[in-house]
């Protein structure tokens, strides 16, 4: 779900009003690249998405503020267009991991953002007189589409793009068949493939890095982002009574993959015997220390 951030409530005065499509949707329908289920994801008033209808194909609009219910289900074609220029980082995050759930495995996104823009920061609205915010923005993506005054690019889940030459690490070249949770542009969430209880997930960053202490300060920051979206899925679709969160850091740690990821391991009442200690049970008979605290008889 898309919440607005009380520090950018105007995002939705940058749209622009017009009564004809998107330059990006007419060209990638000219490309044949709209297919399938379709998602406009950031619509504004829906003109692109009445556009679309007019041409046959099966779309729906969403839009935090012109059209708030959220889309169920999954989609082969989603477009984002304009809409991550006027957000700000967190709220850009926020919109990435929720194209690549929306998002089919083996349907592709199309993200838009505008090359004109001189200035990052908050403007004043000339016709509304209130504060909104817009940056420039790049993605690790394909670029598809260059023009003046924007680009184009197309995304599809980490773990289903073709790549010519794998990789040995199982988290550079992921199983395509494996459930991707969520996505952003550093960091992807997988269901572990060797679950030690139900929902246990990995937070993996994209970023080939053994140590988890070698990682940049806004690589760590994406993982524990992604921590948190993953926590919030979990517990819609397991409903656990509590998580432990871990990682491994170097073979004595008990690091098998020399690739970071955090473990974010659900529990459940009654799944161990006794819980106390939690993750002080990496080392046997450790776990237990609250009788050194008892009193004194």
């Amino acid at each position: 779900m898309i919440v607005q951030s009380p520090n950018n409530p105007y995002s939705h005065l940058t749209i622009k009003e017009r009564e004809w499509p998107s330059f990006p949707t007419k060209r990638l329908l000219s490309h044949g690249l709209i297919r399938g289920r379709v998602l406009d994801f950031g619509c504004g008033t829906g003109v692109d998405v009445a556009f679309l209808r007019g041409k046959g194909h099966n779309v729906i609009g969403f839009d935090p503020y012109y059209a708030p219910d959220y889309p169920s289900g999954r989609f082969d074609t989603i477009l984002c267009h304009y809409v991550l220029n006027v957000l700000l980082p967190e709220e850009q995050v926020a919109v990435l991991m929720a194209v690549s759930e929306l998002l089919e495995p083996g349907g592709k996104a199309y993200f838009t953002v505008r090359r004109d823009i001189k200035r990052n920061g908050f403007r004043v609205h000339s016709k509304h007189n209130l504060k909104v915010y817009q940056c420039n923005v790049v993605l690790p993506f394909k670029s598809l589409i260059q023009a003046e005054h924007c680009e184009v690019y197309e995304y599809q889940h980490f773990n289903q793009i073709p790549r010519q030459v794998r990789s040995e690490c199982p988290f550079c070249h992921p199983d395509p068949e494996r459930e991707l949770l969520s996505e952003s542009a550093a960091v992807y969430a997988l269901l572990d493939k060797y679950p030690v209880s139900p929902g246990h997930a990995l937070i993996i960053p994209k970023q080939h890095v053994s140590n988890y202490f070698e990682l940049s300060d806004k690589v760590r920051t994406a993982c524990w982002l992604m921590v948190a979206r993953v926590q919030t899925i979990l517990l819609q679709r397991f409903q656990p009574e509590g998580f432990n969160v871990g990682i491994n850091v170097g073979a004595v740690a008990g690091q098998t993959v020399p690739h970071v990821h955090i473990h974010l391991i659900p529990r459940y009442l009654g799944d161990v015997p006794n819980p106390a200690g939690g993750v002080r049970n990496v080392i046997p008979d450790k776990g237990n220390y609250l009788h050194l605290y008892a009193p004194a008889e």
